[in-house]
């Protein structure tokens, strides 16, 4: 093979991954399985598309080997082929953040109040929620929380907060996160916690973030240094 042809190839190996990324939905579906695998009838739900456009999105994920499945029973269920996929998502977000002007206005939109945000760096909020000073809530469905979650943090899905609200100290500063800066079930629970009176944060990490940072997961192996 000529030493073009090569370049050519190699190139062009490494563009499947950027044509399989040029979606906004298959994006999403990056960040949604990388909490844990689901089968397509729950990601079409979470992305409000339907079956077949769902399975569309993961076919050019599968292609690129960004994704797999297994089959369980009549359900197939799929799974990042990688925690390196995950990185690859965290990686490609900050470097949009980092550049795109149009990107950090809406997440200032999200983000209205920035007293809303902990001012704890990760380090510290582990030693603090290790020590019980902060109550660190996992703000995903249960089954993404089993799957991995941050360290000391209790699991509470966002619907159940408003039964739940017992479990939770008034007294002690409450942490909740969710899937990552572009989740909004963290921003529920802010809402609803803080007219109840107790002192609650936000955090932007989800696990993706967490483990990028190096940070340790329960659940969750950790990703290649």
């Amino acid at each position: 093979m000529k030493k073009r042809d090569l370049k050519d190839l190699l190139y062009e190996q490494v563009a499947r991954i950027g044509k399989a990324l040029a979606s906004p939905k298959r994006l999403e579906l990056l960040e949604l399985l990388a909490q844990g695998e689901k089968s397509v009838e729950v990601l079409a739900q979470e992305l409000s598309v339907d079956i077949k456009l769902a399975s569309a999105h993961l076919k050019a994920l599968k292609e690129a080997r960004l994704v797999g499945f297994r089959k369980e029973g009549k359900y197939v269920l799929y799974s990042l082929s990688g925690s390196d996929v995950a990185g690859l998502w965290v990686n490609l977000r900050e470097v949009a953040e980092a550049h795109l002007q149009e990107l950090r206005h809406a997440l200032d939109q999200m983000v209205a109040e920035p007293s809303t945000l902990t001012t704890l760096d990760r380090p510290t909020l582990m030693a603090r929620a290790k020590r019980g000073e902060v109550v660190v809530i996992d703000v995903r469905p249960a089954e993404e929380y089993e799957v991995g979650h941050l360290p000391y943090a209790r699991s509470m899905p966002v619907g159940e907060i408003a039964s739940r609200l017992a479990e939770l100290p008034k007294g002690k500063d409450i942490v909740a996160y969710c899937r990552g800066p572009f989740c909004l079930f963290s921003q529920e629970a802010y809402q609803l916690l803080s007219r109840k009176g107790y002192r609650v944060h936000k955090l932007l990490d989800g696990v993706s973030e967490w483990q990028a940072a190096g940070m340790p997961l329960v659940g969750m192996a950790q990703a290649p240094a």
